[in-house]
């Protein structure tokens, strides 16, 4: 008998967690659903298991999870069934993880569980949202469609997250330099100037003992610096393990010029890429918007999306539901949405409106590079030539300091 950490949803909507004793994770699963619970996750806690070990480090790759999913996608419009169709996919796997992995989902989709419910009990590969389009297009019969959005719809994200991490990588090698050099001067460079004074003897200009005095609190102390500066990241770290402290960080994130921007535009294209993806594949628009909203990944703008969902279940039009929130749809997106709600060709302006605001997110990321290069630059400048100033006004009065 082995012990499994678990996450369920109950009959009434609510998520549970607990443990429980059972001979093996399929019996594990078995007795949640007896006790009628949806599982989410089902862990061994015991370290020497291999599917222990293997839940918990999730094994497989993104590129290995969207191949899974284009080439499911393909054998299910093919005609192939879907027990089927995973044994070939646990089959051709070219790592052992992956090959595992297809392997459990192949028997837990053949004992009976339908494919979200098995893709939902491994969460570190399959995502919420994820787990949510599949199981749309499992209850309209249109799952090879389906997969094939997702597929589509990961490969845009994947372009689009790494066109962002690309135009922030040269401020933040700016960044890492600067922080390098002052290091760098504060306790090889100031360390042997400090001593040539103190030779010489003589009060040091105040621009001068400032710095020489940082220099010394940095070489005698610098495990503690180190010490609080792990301490401030464990600190942020523990703040946004937490829904709240993650909601504060996020509303700071929306309310910093430049910044806040370009989280807004970067949510808007997630959302109507999402939801314009599952309309087209004939999701009814109430569940569209659900797993939409899970897209966005900020879950302050998620909020405002949860009561415009509100609003169209009373029947309320979807631009006008969405007019609240004025942080994520500008003006000129809610009119678009009204006009293609009234034309019908709702799905093709939402995929419309994601691709025109990532162009537009693009010239807002080069923006934002362009004006934070020159500022690092500057700020670099300040720094190394504060320095070194400090250093040299001593030597400009060297004749007082000799005396």
């Amino acid at each position: 008998m082995a012990t499994f950490a678990y996450k369920a949803i109950d009959a009434k909507g609510l998520q549970v967690a607990d443990r429980l004793v059972a001979p093996d994770r399929a019996a594990a699963i078995d007795q949640l659903f007896d006790k009628s619970l949806s599982p989410v996750s089902v862990e061994r806690l015991e370290e020497g298991h291999a599917e222990g070990v293997f839940a918990r480090m999730g094994g497989v790759t993104k590129r290995e999870v969207d191949a899974f999913t284009r080439q499911l996608s393909n054998l299910l419009a093919a005609g192939v069934p879907m027990s089927r169709a995973l044994g070939i996919l646990s089959r051709e796997a070219a790592r052992m993880a992956p090959k595992r992995l297809w392997a459990t989902i192949h028997d837990q989709v053949s004992g009976g569980m339908s494919l979200a419910d098995a893709l939902s009990l491994h969460p570190r590969a399959f995502s919420a949202v994820y787990v949510a389009m599949v199981r749309a297009g499992e209850t309209g019969g249109f799952l090879d469609i389906v997969l094939e959005q997702i597929a589509t719809f990961r490969g845009r994200e994947a372009d689009l997250k790494g066109r962002v991490k690309g135009a922030l990588v040269y401020p933040i090698i700016l960044a890492v330099m600067a922080a390098g050099i002052m290091v760098f001067l504060l306790t090889f460079f100031i360390p042997r100037f400090s001593t040539m004074f103190e030779e010489f003897g003589g009060s040091l200009p105040p621009l001068t003992r400032a710095i020489v005095g940082t220099s010394d609190a940095l070489v005698k102390y610098w495990f503690f610096l180190v010490l609080g500066i792990a301490l401030v990241i464990f600190g942020i770290h523990r703040m946004l393990t937490k829904e709240e402290g993650r909601r504060t960080m996020e509303r700071i994130f929306l309310k910093t010029p430049l910044f806040g921007t370009g989280v807004a535009r970067f949510a808007l294209v997630r959302f109507c890429r999402m939801l314009g993806t599952l309309v087209g594949a004939g999701v009814p628009l109430i569940a569209s918007l659900r797993v939409a909203k899970e897209a966005i990944g900020n879950q302050v703008l998620a909020d405002t999306v949860t009561n415009s969902i509100e609003s169209v279940q009373k029947g309320q039009p979807l631009a006008r539901s969405l007019e609240n929130c004025r942080v994520l749809f500008p003006s000129a997106v809610i009119e678009m949405i009204s006009v293609a709600e009234e034309s019908g060709r709702l799905d093709k302006e939402l995929t419309r409106l994601a691709g025109a605001y990532e162009d537009e997110l693009d010239r807002h990321l080069k923006m934002m590079v362009t004006l934070l290069e020159p500022a690092l630059l500057f700020v670099m400048a300040v720094l190394v030539g504060t320095v070194v100033i400090g250093m040299l006004l001593p030597i400009f009065s060297l004749q007082e300091l000799i005396r």
